[in-house]
């Protein structure tokens, strides 16, 4: 019986293996570019909520000192000299039977040297200052309160702790990267500079209310301008509304 002719196998020229190489390279690259991408998306994205979290909790800070501020009868509750905002606060520890007494808070914007050995918790490096909180342990006596009150505004003035006699109960820490920020104080109809005088007139007609040396407009506006470039930017306006308005004011 005659065998059928063997067929020769025919193996991959050197031309298709030259292709096959390029066209797998080309999928590899492809497939890094897509996973780099969506690794550099997950990286942006977790760094904006992170960006998002920390603002909250200084908004958050902001609008829970305010809504504390009470009025000692020694110092103005709220006072703002264009750089730094000072205000005598309820511990937060106090309780309805138990106070370890006030605090003083100031909040400011620092740059440089003033910002040496202060925890930093805002991300952004864009930002040419950073928006501090500085609060005082808890004060019982008026002598503390006034040096605590003195403090308070050479802190705002850029001096460190050590030029500032602190007894190491104080504490700061800076909060957000901003470019600027501003205040506006609501009194009488209209907002207006904090250090004017315009809607601090006595009232008229012998209506007694809440005298006008004390300091306790009806509301505050904050302005803060962030630090541009990666992460949360532009203005952030927000509103405070003091909870115990009387009538007519």
């Amino acid at each position: 019986m005659d065998r059928p002719p063997l067929r020769r196998s025919r193996g991959f020229t050197l031309i298709e293996l030259l292709v096959a190489i390029v066209v797998m390279s080309m999928l590899a690259l492809l497939s890094w570019r897509s996973l780099d991408g969506m690794t550099r998306t997950q990286t942006l994205t977790q760094q904006r909520a992170d960006d998002l979290l920390r603002m909250q909790a200084a908004m958050g800070q902001w609008a829970t000192d305010l809504d504390a501020l009470i009025d000692t009868g020694e110092v103005n509750p709220l006072d703002f000299n264009g750089q730094v905002l000072r205000m005598t606060r309820r511990d937060s520890a106090e309780t309805g039977l138990d106070s370890r007494g006030i605090r003083v808070v100031a909040w400011a914007r620092l740059t440089g040297v003033a910002l040496a050995g202060l925890p930093i918790i805002s991300s952004s490096s864009s930002a040419s200052g950073q928006w501090v909180r500085w609060q005082s342990g808890p004060l019982l006596r008026r002598d503390e309160l006034a040096r605590a009150w003195q403090r308070a505004a050479e802190w705002g003035r850029g001096a460190l702790p050590s030029q500032t006699g602190n007894p190491g109960t104080d504490s700061a820490i800076a909060l957000l990267g901003i470019d600027n920020w501003r205040l506006f104080y609501h009194r009488g109809e209209t907002w207006g500079n904090p250090q004017s005088s315009t809607g601090n007139e006595e009232p008229v007609g012998g209506v007694e209310t809440t005298p006008a040396s004390s300091g306790m407009p009806n509301g505050v506006r904050l302005e803060l301008v962030l630090g541009t470039g990666e992460g949360l930017h532009g203005n952030l306006v927000r509103d405070w509304v003091r909870p115990t308005l009387e009538a007519g004011r």
